[in-house]
Protein backbone atom coordinates (compact mmCIF):
# COMPACT_ATOMS: atom_id res chain seq x y z
CA UNK A 1 0.00 0.00 0.00
CA UNK A 2 1.68 3.34 -1.31
CA UNK A 3 1.75 5.54 1.56
CA UNK A 4 1.60 9.88 1.09
CA UNK A 5 5.45 11.65 1.36
CA UNK A 6 3.71 13.65 3.99
CA UNK A 7 2.15 10.87 6.10
CA UNK A 8 3.79 10.42 9.50
CA UNK A 9 5.63 7.22 9.43
CA UNK A 10 4.57 4.59 11.75
CA UNK A 11 6.36 0.88 10.54
CA UNK A 12 8.55 -0.85 12.91
CA UNK A 13 11.08 -2.73 11.84
CA UNK A 14 12.61 -6.02 13.67
CA UNK A 15 16.16 -7.13 12.83
CA UNK A 16 17.55 -10.26 14.34
CA UNK A 17 17.40 -13.49 15.46
CA UNK A 18 14.60 -16.59 14.60
CA UNK A 19 14.44 -20.05 16.81
CA UNK A 20 12.52 -23.04 17.44
CA UNK A 21 12.12 -23.09 20.96
CA UNK A 22 12.65 -26.76 22.26
CA UNK A 23 10.92 -26.20 25.82
CA UNK A 24 10.57 -28.68 28.64
CA UNK A 25 8.66 -28.59 31.66
CA UNK A 26 9.90 -29.62 35.15
CA UNK A 27 8.86 -29.20 38.70
CA UNK A 28 12.12 -27.32 39.31
CA UNK A 29 15.34 -26.51 37.64
CA UNK A 30 17.88 -29.21 37.94
CA UNK A 31 21.70 -28.11 39.85
CA UNK A 32 25.02 -28.50 37.85
CA UNK A 33 25.39 -32.49 37.07
CA UNK A 34 21.38 -33.27 38.17
CA UNK A 35 19.18 -35.03 36.24
CA UNK A 36 15.43 -34.26 36.96
CA UNK A 37 12.09 -35.25 35.57
CA UNK A 38 9.89 -33.43 33.10
CA UNK A 39 6.26 -33.44 32.87
CA UNK A 40 6.09 -32.29 29.30
CA UNK A 41 7.95 -30.85 25.95
CA UNK A 42 6.93 -28.39 23.22
CA UNK A 43 8.70 -27.80 20.19
CA UNK A 44 7.42 -23.58 19.61
CA UNK A 45 8.23 -20.38 17.62
CA UNK A 46 11.18 -17.97 19.47
CA UNK A 47 13.94 -16.46 19.00
CA UNK A 48 13.86 -12.84 20.45
CA UNK A 49 13.06 -10.65 17.40
CA UNK A 50 10.60 -13.03 16.45
CA UNK A 51 9.03 -12.85 19.40
CA UNK A 52 9.48 -9.01 19.43
CA UNK A 53 7.73 -8.67 15.77
CA UNK A 54 4.81 -10.79 16.96
CA UNK A 55 4.23 -9.26 19.91
CA UNK A 56 4.27 -5.56 18.42
CA UNK A 57 2.11 -6.76 15.72
CA UNK A 58 -0.33 -8.50 17.39
CA UNK A 59 -0.59 -5.44 19.31
CA UNK A 60 -1.46 -3.54 16.35
CA UNK A 61 2.06 -2.72 14.75
CA UNK A 62 3.01 -2.07 11.28
CA UNK A 63 5.99 -4.62 12.03
CA UNK A 64 9.03 -6.50 9.15
CA UNK A 65 10.98 -8.74 10.03
CA UNK A 66 14.76 -9.30 8.99
CA UNK A 67 16.42 -12.35 9.73
CA UNK A 68 17.54 -15.67 8.26
CA UNK A 69 16.28 -19.45 8.49
CA UNK A 70 17.42 -23.04 7.19
CA UNK A 71 16.13 -24.60 4.68
CA UNK A 72 14.39 -26.74 7.49
CA UNK A 73 11.06 -27.84 8.99
CA UNK A 74 12.06 -25.14 11.87
CA UNK A 75 12.46 -22.82 9.21
CA UNK A 76 9.26 -22.81 8.03
CA UNK A 77 7.25 -23.44 11.06
CA UNK A 78 8.81 -19.80 11.85
CA UNK A 79 8.07 -17.96 8.75
CA UNK A 80 4.23 -19.32 8.68
CA UNK A 81 4.05 -18.63 12.97
CA UNK A 82 5.76 -15.15 12.48
CA UNK A 83 3.58 -14.09 9.03
CA UNK A 84 0.41 -15.59 10.49
CA UNK A 85 0.50 -12.73 13.11
CA UNK A 86 0.80 -9.79 10.64
CA UNK A 87 4.29 -9.40 10.23
CA UNK A 88 6.10 -9.28 7.11
CA UNK A 89 8.58 -11.74 6.81
CA UNK A 90 9.30 -10.70 2.94
CA UNK A 91 13.09 -9.93 4.01
CA UNK A 92 13.75 -12.78 6.37
CA UNK A 93 16.34 -15.14 4.50
CA UNK A 94 16.55 -19.07 4.29
CA UNK A 95 20.27 -20.33 4.64
CA UNK A 96 21.67 -23.45 4.03
CA UNK A 97 22.74 -23.40 7.95
CA UNK A 98 19.86 -25.23 10.60
CA UNK A 99 17.73 -22.60 12.16
CA UNK A 100 18.25 -21.83 15.31
CA UNK A 101 17.29 -23.18 18.40
CA UNK A 102 17.15 -22.57 21.92
CA UNK A 103 16.62 -25.19 24.45
CA UNK A 104 14.37 -24.07 27.26
CA UNK A 105 13.78 -24.92 31.25
CA UNK A 106 10.46 -23.94 32.46
CA UNK A 107 9.91 -24.99 36.45
CA UNK A 108 6.61 -24.84 38.35
CA UNK A 109 6.73 -21.31 39.44
CA UNK A 110 6.89 -19.88 35.79
CA UNK A 111 11.40 -19.26 35.92
CA UNK A 112 13.70 -20.44 33.24
CA UNK A 113 17.06 -21.40 31.53
CA UNK A 114 17.68 -20.76 28.18
CA UNK A 115 20.66 -21.93 26.17
CA UNK A 116 20.56 -20.70 21.82
CA UNK A 117 22.63 -22.06 19.22
CA UNK A 118 22.17 -18.99 16.58
CA UNK A 119 22.73 -21.38 13.71
CA UNK A 120 21.02 -19.76 10.55
CA UNK A 121 21.00 -16.35 12.80
CA UNK A 122 24.59 -16.38 12.60
CA UNK A 123 24.74 -15.76 8.85
CA UNK A 124 22.54 -12.70 9.30
CA UNK A 125 24.99 -9.89 7.75
CA UNK A 126 24.75 -6.37 6.97
CA UNK A 127 24.07 -6.67 3.51
CA UNK A 128 20.70 -7.69 4.51
CA UNK A 129 19.98 -4.74 5.66
CA UNK A 130 18.92 -3.05 3.04
CA UNK A 131 17.80 0.76 3.41
CA UNK A 132 15.09 0.13 1.58
CA UNK A 133 13.15 -1.72 4.33
CA UNK A 134 13.15 1.26 6.67
CA UNK A 135 11.57 3.72 4.28
CA UNK A 136 8.52 3.90 6.60
CA UNK A 137 9.95 3.18 9.71
CA UNK A 138 8.97 5.32 13.07
CA UNK A 139 11.13 2.49 15.39
CA UNK A 140 13.70 -0.12 15.13
CA UNK A 141 14.11 -2.60 16.88
CA UNK A 142 17.54 -4.52 17.58
CA UNK A 143 18.62 -7.26 20.35
CA UNK A 144 22.33 -8.85 20.03
CA UNK A 145 21.22 -12.47 18.73
CA UNK A 146 22.76 -11.99 15.50
CA UNK A 147 26.03 -10.37 14.81
CA UNK A 148 27.15 -7.02 16.27
CA UNK A 149 28.46 -5.93 12.93
CA UNK A 150 24.87 -6.43 11.09
CA UNK A 151 23.25 -4.94 14.15
CA UNK A 152 25.54 -1.90 13.80
CA UNK A 153 24.38 -1.64 10.33
CA UNK A 154 20.72 -1.87 11.14
CA UNK A 155 20.95 0.83 13.64
CA UNK A 156 22.71 3.39 10.95
CA UNK A 157 20.28 2.56 8.54
CA UNK A 158 17.55 3.32 11.05
CA UNK A 159 19.10 6.43 12.45
CA UNK A 160 19.39 7.47 8.52
CA UNK A 161 15.82 6.92 8.42
CA UNK A 162 14.36 9.06 11.12
CA UNK A 163 13.26 6.07 13.57
CA UNK A 164 13.80 6.08 16.93
CA UNK A 165 16.10 3.16 17.54
CA UNK A 166 15.49 0.36 20.44
CA UNK A 167 17.90 -1.73 21.17
CA UNK A 168 17.20 -4.18 23.76
CA UNK A 169 20.54 -5.52 24.99
CA UNK A 170 20.66 -9.05 25.64
CA UNK A 171 21.92 -11.37 25.42
CA UNK A 172 24.38 -9.35 26.93
CA UNK A 173 27.84 -8.13 25.06
CA UNK A 174 30.18 -5.54 25.34
CA UNK A 175 28.92 -3.15 22.47
CA UNK A 176 31.06 -0.36 20.57
CA UNK A 177 30.33 3.08 20.84
CA UNK A 178 28.96 3.40 17.55
CA UNK A 179 26.50 1.43 18.43
CA UNK A 180 25.77 3.45 21.99
CA UNK A 181 25.73 6.39 19.54
CA UNK A 182 23.40 5.20 17.34
CA UNK A 183 20.72 3.97 19.57
CA UNK A 184 17.76 6.06 21.22
CA UNK A 185 16.63 4.08 23.84
CA UNK A 186 18.19 1.61 25.79
CA UNK A 187 16.09 -1.34 27.25
CA UNK A 188 18.13 -3.54 29.68
CA UNK A 189 16.96 -5.95 32.91
CA UNK A 190 19.03 -4.90 36.33
CA UNK A 191 21.70 -7.47 35.63
CA UNK A 192 22.47 -6.19 31.92
CA UNK A 193 22.53 -1.94 33.43
CA UNK A 194 24.96 -3.33 36.19
CA UNK A 195 27.11 -4.66 33.42
CA UNK A 196 26.81 -1.67 30.82
CA UNK A 197 27.78 0.54 33.60
CA UNK A 198 30.40 -1.14 35.32
CA UNK A 199 29.10 -3.71 38.69
CA UNK A 200 30.65 -0.59 40.84
CA UNK A 201 27.55 1.32 39.25
CA UNK A 202 25.75 -0.06 42.10
CA UNK A 203 21.62 -0.61 41.00
CA UNK A 204 18.96 0.33 43.36
CA UNK A 205 17.15 -2.39 44.75
CA UNK A 206 12.92 -2.79 43.04
CA UNK A 207 11.27 -0.63 45.94
CA UNK A 208 13.97 2.46 46.01
CA UNK A 209 12.86 6.02 45.42
CA UNK A 210 13.32 8.31 42.25
CA UNK A 211 16.34 9.85 44.06
CA UNK A 212 17.90 6.45 44.62
CA UNK A 213 18.14 6.07 40.86
CA UNK A 214 19.20 9.72 40.03
CA UNK A 215 22.95 8.51 40.08
CA UNK A 216 22.02 5.77 37.92
CA UNK A 217 20.24 7.67 35.31
CA UNK A 218 23.11 10.35 35.50
CA UNK A 219 25.72 7.51 34.64
CA UNK A 220 24.02 6.17 31.43
CA UNK A 221 24.03 9.94 30.28
CA UNK A 222 27.61 10.29 30.91
CA UNK A 223 27.69 6.93 28.76
CA UNK A 224 25.22 8.33 25.89
CA UNK A 225 22.10 6.74 26.69
CA UNK A 226 19.84 9.30 27.53
CA UNK A 227 16.78 7.13 27.15
CA UNK A 228 17.06 4.03 29.48
CA UNK A 229 13.80 1.40 30.09
CA UNK A 230 15.07 -0.53 33.24
CA UNK A 231 12.98 -3.56 33.60
CA UNK A 232 12.70 -5.58 36.50
CA UNK A 233 11.11 -8.88 36.32
CA UNK A 234 7.80 -9.21 38.73
CA UNK A 235 9.14 -5.68 40.44
CA UNK A 236 8.31 -3.70 37.57
CA UNK A 237 10.44 -1.36 35.37
CA UNK A 238 12.00 2.18 35.59
CA UNK A 239 11.83 4.92 32.92
CA UNK A 240 15.24 7.13 33.10
CA UNK A 241 14.83 10.12 30.34
CA UNK A 242 17.59 12.23 30.82
CA UNK A 243 15.73 14.50 27.49
CA UNK A 244 12.88 14.84 30.30
CA UNK A 245 12.32 17.67 32.78
CA UNK A 246 12.59 17.51 36.32
CA UNK A 247 9.98 14.66 37.81
CA UNK A 248 10.03 12.92 34.49
CA UNK A 249 13.53 12.07 34.25
CA UNK A 250 12.75 9.11 36.57
CA UNK A 251 9.11 7.24 36.19
CA UNK A 252 8.56 4.20 38.40
CA UNK A 253 6.51 1.98 36.46
CA UNK A 254 4.65 -0.69 38.73
CA UNK A 255 4.17 -4.57 38.17
CA UNK A 256 1.09 -6.00 36.85
CA UNK A 257 0.65 -8.31 38.95
CA UNK A 258 -0.46 -11.79 38.00
CA UNK A 259 0.06 -15.80 38.07
CA UNK A 260 2.69 -16.51 36.03
CA UNK A 261 3.10 -20.15 34.50
CA UNK A 262 5.53 -19.37 32.02
CA UNK A 263 8.11 -15.92 32.19
CA UNK A 264 9.61 -17.57 28.56
CA UNK A 265 9.51 -14.75 26.07
CA UNK A 266 7.76 -12.20 28.73
CA UNK A 267 10.95 -9.58 28.44
CA UNK A 268 10.54 -9.88 24.39
CA UNK A 269 6.68 -9.24 24.99
CA UNK A 270 7.48 -5.92 26.76
CA UNK A 271 10.03 -5.05 24.43
CA UNK A 272 7.60 -5.42 21.47
CA UNK A 273 4.64 -3.83 23.14
CA UNK A 274 7.80 -0.79 24.10
CA UNK A 275 8.10 -0.64 20.00
CA UNK A 276 4.59 -0.37 19.02
CA UNK A 277 3.19 2.28 21.54
CA UNK A 278 6.52 4.37 20.69
CA UNK A 279 5.94 3.70 17.38
CA UNK A 280 2.17 4.65 17.51
CA UNK A 281 3.44 8.29 19.42
CA UNK A 282 3.13 7.86 22.66
CA UNK A 283 5.89 8.79 25.44
CA UNK A 284 8.19 6.56 26.77
CA UNK A 285 6.81 6.44 30.00
CA UNK A 286 3.54 6.18 28.72
CA UNK A 287 4.87 3.06 26.57
CA UNK A 288 6.55 1.27 29.56
CA UNK A 289 3.38 1.41 31.47
CA UNK A 290 1.49 -0.47 28.67
CA UNK A 291 4.18 -2.38 28.10
CA UNK A 292 4.25 -3.63 31.65
CA UNK A 293 0.53 -5.02 30.65
CA UNK A 294 1.29 -6.91 27.74
CA UNK A 295 3.91 -8.40 29.38
CA UNK A 296 2.55 -9.45 32.54
CA UNK A 297 -0.22 -11.09 30.11
CA UNK A 298 2.60 -12.50 28.50
CA UNK A 299 3.74 -14.48 31.15
CA UNK A 300 0.00 -16.31 32.16
CA UNK A 301 0.22 -18.95 29.42
CA UNK A 302 2.77 -21.82 28.21
CA UNK A 303 5.27 -20.67 25.19
CA UNK A 304 6.36 -17.64 24.07
CA UNK A 305 4.65 -16.01 20.82
CA UNK A 306 0.87 -17.56 20.97
CA UNK A 307 0.92 -16.36 24.43
CA UNK A 308 1.15 -13.01 23.45
CA UNK A 309 -2.05 -10.86 23.79
CA UNK A 310 -4.17 -8.49 21.74
CA UNK A 311 -4.09 -4.49 22.30
CA UNK A 312 -8.51 -5.18 23.45
CA UNK A 313 -6.77 -7.91 26.12
CA UNK A 314 -4.00 -5.20 27.60
CA UNK A 315 -6.80 -2.36 27.69
CA UNK A 316 -9.08 -5.04 29.23
CA UNK A 317 -6.39 -5.93 31.88
CA UNK A 318 -5.56 -2.02 32.08
CA UNK A 319 -8.65 -1.39 33.16
CA UNK A 320 -9.52 -3.99 36.18
CA UNK A 321 -6.15 -2.67 37.24
CA UNK A 322 -7.44 0.71 37.26
CA UNK A 323 -4.68 1.69 35.18
CA UNK A 324 -6.78 3.24 32.10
Amino acid sequence: MSTSANAPKAGIVVVGSLNADLTIYTDRLPNPGETVHGNGFAVNPGGKSANQAVAASKLGGDVSLIGAVGEDSNGTMLLDSTASAGVDVSRVRRSGTATGVAVISVDSSGENSIIISAGANGTLAPADVEPAAFSNAAVVCLCLEVGTDTVVAAAQAGHDAGATVLLNLSPYAEVPEELVRLSDVLLVNAHEAALFLGNEAGIPSANADAGAWEPVRTRFADRGMQRVLVTLGAQGSVVLDSLARGEDRITRVEPTRVTAVDTTGAGDAFTGAVAARLAAGDSLAHAAAFASVAAALAATKKGTQAAYPSAAEVEELRQQAGLG
